[in-house]
């Protein structure tokens, strides 16, 4: 089964196949087939979003390309990824209209840069850093460029747990929908069924940690949009869990162990709560720094506490 996907993931034309690897790489899957179901997801829920997803990718790639970057790096979808955010966050924020589709453009354009910057300059993996960056600049500039803000609108979710656990998997990619969770999650199986897995238990957890303080009055802000809402609105709009799915996968791949991937996820949830005090949307933010904490960890431990090979005198 596995090798008929890849063939035909093989058959797609080079051009489109780069773009559909690089929404893949969202979720660290370098497949094209991947990242065509997470397009399908999107636009189930926001046809408008996939075309900033499908024009963000589009324009990191040929950035990419543009600029000379390392051909195997724009293959797998690495300069796609970043841009494919940016591009879908510019209209998860602002209205469609002139401003927004030039913010899109030349912030697909610099989240590539940073891409390539970040790799060459950090000593660590640089994940959805680029697109962070560029959107908090984008979110507090784009006014004074003429883009016009997108209200907060009523979301339609799906009851109970189940809608909360598939929220925390679409939210990834700023959707609140079962539809695009499903097709989220069957991309990503398409490419690896254990990191399908870690997702949904990752956003499970993610929704199981958010409730321990919740009480039915609290009110807490929106990570994404900074608005108040009640905190319980929060957790079953999949806002305290979708930070949990990535350092889960990225944490996996890291180091083939339970332990790393399960801390990356605990520190995910107050991170998420703790980023939007400061003023600023959460985004992945909290999903880097817990990871990045992880690493440092591990790094610490590999480095004065490992074991040592020689008997005890």
């Amino acid at each position: 089964m596995k090798e008929r996907l890849a063939e035909i993931e093989g058959r797609i034309p080079w051009m489109i196949r780069d773009i559909f690897r690089g929404i893949g790489q969202v979720f660290f899957q370098e497949n094209a087939l991947t990242g065509a179901c997470f397009a399908i997801g999107i636009a189930l829920s926001s046809p408008m979003m996939a075309l900033g997803c499908m024009l963000g990718a589009s324009i990191g790639t040929a950035t990419a390309r543009l600029l000379r970057f390392d051909h195997g790096l724009i293959s797998a979808g690495i300069y796609g990824f970043n841009a494919c955010l940016v591009g879908i966050a510019t209209f998860f924020y602002f209205e469609p209209g002139a401003a927004s589709f030039g913010i899109l453009f030349s912030g697909s354009v610099i989240a590539t840069l940073a891409t390539w910057v970040l790799r060459k300059f950090l000593p660590f993996p640089t994940y959805t850093s680029p697109f962070v960056i560029t959107t908090w600049v984008l979110y507090f500039v784009g006014p004074s460029l003429g883009a016009v803000w997108v209200g907060p609108g009523s979301p339609n979710l799906a009851p109970g747990v189940v809608g909360a656990i598939a929220n925390g998997i679409s939210q990834v990619m700023f959707q609140a929908n079962l539809a695009t969770a499903i097709f989220f999650i069957l991309g990503i199986a398409l490419s690896d069924w254990r990191h399908a897995v870690w997702v949904v238990a990752a956003s499970a957890m993610g929704v199981l940690v958010a409730n321990y303080h919740v009480t039915p009055a609290q009110r807490e802000l929106d990570p994404e949009r900074l608005i108040q809402r009640f905190l319980s609105e929060n957790i079953n709009l999949g806002l305290y869990s979708y930070n949990a799915t990535l350092p889960a996968i990225a944490l996996f791949l890291w180091r083939k162990s339970l332990i790393p991937a399960l801390l990356g996820i605990l520190l995910s949830v107050p991170l998420t709560e703790l980023v939007p005090k400061l003023g600023i949307p959460a985004l992945t933010a909290p999903f880097i720094i817990a990871t990045w904490l992880v690493l440092i960890f591990g790094w610490f431990d590999e480095r004065f506490l490992a074991r040592s090979d020689s008997p005890p005198a």
